[in-house]
């Protein structure tokens, strides 16, 4: 949480997703490179990364901390691939976040994943009143082969 706390580690996410709120992210890995200024403020959260080879390495995702404050919706998307898999771990989950992909709508559970394919059509909320804080990581999708991963160039 002394990262949370921290002015200027998050950042505002990049890619114009959020229709109103604040949502801001902190990367650790991104594109199968670690971050070493950001793993050296969440050392912890690295190591474990790192023993994770399908997300170290998956070079068409990211792994990153992501926070969200009341009254943040960010509209329906789709991510840019079905090659990888898109893991939540909730970690400050107040009530009133929700998370819909395709048809299915789920809350954030703190210490529970949430596990989905973002290349489905997917859109968040908080309509809650404190911090949403959780775990981003994105690993390779199992049915790729190594050959496959290894031609696929980084996004």
């Amino acid at each position: 949480m002394r990262l949370l706390n921290a002015e200027g580690n998050f950042k505002d996410e990049a890619e114009n997703l959020r229709d109103t709120g604040d949502w801001k992210q902190f990367e650790l890995f991104a594109r199968g490179n670690r971050i070493a200024n950001n793993c050296a403020k969440a050392p912890i959260t690295c190591k474990l990364v790192e023993q994770f080879t399908e997300a170290r390495t998956c070079k068409r995702g990211q792994v990153k901390f992501s926070v969200m404050h009341p009254g943040t919706h960010v509209w329906p998307h789709c991510g840019p691939t079905n090659c990888r898999i898109r893991a939540h771990l909730g970690l400050k989950v107040p009530s009133g976040t929700y998370l819909r992909v395709a048809e299915q709508t789920r809350s954030w559970e703190s210490g529970q994943w949430l596990i989905f394919d973002d290349s489905f059509e997917h859109e968040v909320w908080h309509n809650g009143t404190g911090t949403r804080l959780v775990l981003i990581v994105d690993f390779w999708h199992p049915e790729l082969t190594e050959t496959q991963r290894k031609s696929l160039s980084p996004i």
